[in-house]
């Protein structure tokens, strides 16, 4: 009886896996009469009018149309064209003839055209046609971004990962699971170089900024200045210095709209000099009557741009908004220069942060929100670009690629056409990968939500992505070599300090130090 019930069994399923297959090798859908609709189609990812780089893998997407077939064809103005059918809602296109006819059609529209066979009869629909345009312009072929659940209070499951562009191909760089669980973030590149790259890691006895130089890692201790480890990092466009803020961040929650925010209890600038271990600043980066962060360097190494706003106590976090200043340095010297303010938060109605200078040197992009500084926790939050050949009359303006939620964390490309950034725009919470190309003008095109294999992906991803970084090529250390070096306790440098002013830190039982740059996503 057994015997008979397993073969019954072993049957069923094999004649189940025999239709399955059988459907999807039925002929393509006869598309030579259909009824015409009167709209675009509703897909899933929303890829319409968007513009995407020539070398960027295929936008697979799901048809949320009832049917029982489907059909979409990707046309070129010279009659090249794809064809892609299925007897799912799930539209997968071949990778190959996709970066052919990109490549061939760069700074061109491309017309998708939608079939559905109804459910229960022979009807075939055709809808209107959307448009996505292939920009003339590449983007940096990995980016670079942090994996991290939705949670407050734990560091599970977080780890810096590289996702190859033209195809879907992922790699975990380093995982917090192979150093004690600890937290792992502010990862940064020197001109976009993946040889010089460095993390910061807090766990139990593995607080460290993490050094990868030429295939060489090291750990550096750099609580001399100021005692709390550091932060928000930019490396220098000479490979050599890296400037980091130091900051102590408490998590804390309210009544109203998102219920978490972050509140800094201090933060200071300083200066990472690699090759001779020490760290240097300036008063004026280190006032403790301000609150100074996110450095981030000129394309000439010239110029240090940072945020930084009056210190508020914590019921007056609302008031908090921050300023761009910007501090001349001399990379030959190492030293520092004058100060100056490039846009007060009163002028541009809003807290500016994450300053980023595009490679060209034209614009420079920041983060804009109703106050203090951290952004990915406020819906106001949108990103904004500053022509700096406008200063010293300064015009800012929000992209056109904004959306309601929450729009941060950016990153220019090497060529300065594309950016890429975090986005809660699909749901509010989880935050995704988006591009978008900036015209010569700094013009935003409709961003494009970076593909997956599977059209379904982002339907049951619980991660958040964060911090996206574009390099141009590959990251090869081993991730295992990266996590000896954090739990190996000989390869602790302990930078030493120039002195100058530290950050005001609360008493240690006060200090936030998780998740994103100090705080959860």
């Amino acid at each position: 009886m057994r015997k008979r019930l397993v073969l019954l069994v072993t049957f069923g399923l094999l004649a189940a896996a025999a239709l399955a297959w059988y459907a999807t090798r039925r002929g393509p859908m006869d598309i030579g009469e259909f009824v015409r609709a009167a709209r675009p189609p509703r897909i899933r990812p929303d890829y319409r009018d968007v513009v995407i780089p020539p070398n960027l893998a295929p936008l697979n997407f799901v048809v949320e149309e009832p049917g029982r077939e489907f059909c979409v064809t990707i046309s070129a103005a010279d009659g090249s064209r794809i064809r892609v059918d299925s007897t799912t809602p799930s539209l997968v296109i071949p990778a190959e003839p996709w970066r052919k006819l990109l490549e061939s059609h760069r700074g061109q529209p491309l017309d998708f055209d939608v079939y559905v066979r109804c459910c229960d009869c022979e009807a075939r629909t055709r809808f209107q046609t959307f448009r996505v345009t292939v920009a003339d312009a590449e983007i940096d072929r990995y980016v670079v971004y942090r994996l991290i659940r939705p949670v407050y209070n734990l560091y599970v499951h977080m780890g810096i990962y590289q996702r190859d562009l033209e195809s879907y191909e992922e790699t975990r760089i380093l995982g917090n699971a192979s150093f004690k669980n600890g937290c792992v973030n502010c990862h940064a590149f020197a001109q976009r170089s993946p040889d010089r790259m460095l993390l910061q890691v807090r766990g139990e006895g593995v607080t460290s900024m993490v050094l990868v130089r030429d295939g060489a890692v090291e750990k550096v201790n750099t609580k001399a200045f100021g005692g709390n480890p550091a932060a928000y990092s930019a490396w220098h466009p000479n490979g050599r210095a890296i400037a980091f803020s130091i900051n102590t961040l408490q998590q804390f929650f309210h009544s109203l709209g998102e219920v978490r925010d972050v509140y800094d209890w201090g933060s200071d600038i300083g200066v990472y000099l690699a090759d001779s271990n020490a760290v240097i600043t300036s008063p004026k980066l280190a006032d403790p009557l301000r609150l100074e962060t996110f450095p981030a360097w000129s394309p000439d190494g010239r110029w240090l741009y940072f945020c930084s706003a009056p210190p508020l106590p914590l019921e007056r976090f609302r008031e908090i908004r921050y300023d761009l200043q910007r501090i001349r340095y001399d990379p030959e010297r190492e030293s520092f220069g004058e100060l100056e303010t490039v846009l007060t938060a009163k002028e541009a109605g809003g807290s500016l942060l994450e300053p980023a200078v595009s490679p060209d040197g034209r614009f420079l992009l920041v983060t804009i929100c109703d106050c203090g500084s951290f952004p990915v926790y406020q819906r106001s939050a949108d990103m904004a670009l500053l022509d700096l050949r406008s200063l010293p009359t300064p015009r800012l303006q929000r992209l056109a690629c904004n959306s309601p939620e929450s729009d941060s964390w950016h990153a220019w490309s090497s060529n300065s056409r594309w950016i890429v950034f975090a986005s809660k725009r699909r749901d509010g919470v989880f935050g995704r990968i988006y591009l978008s190309y900036i015209s010569e003008t700094g013009a935003a095109s409709n961003p494009v939500l970076m593909p997956q294999s599977d059209p379904t992906f982002y339907d049951s991803c619980l991660n958040n992505y964060n911090r996206p970084e574009l390099i141009c090529a590959p990251i090869r250390i081993r991730e295992r070599d990266i996590a000896r070096a954090i739990l190996a306790a000989s390869k602790t440098k302990d930078a030493i300090s120039r002195g100058g002013p530290a950050a005001s830190a609360e008493p240690e039982s006060q200090q936030y130090q998780p998740a994103d740059e100090k705080g959860p996503q």
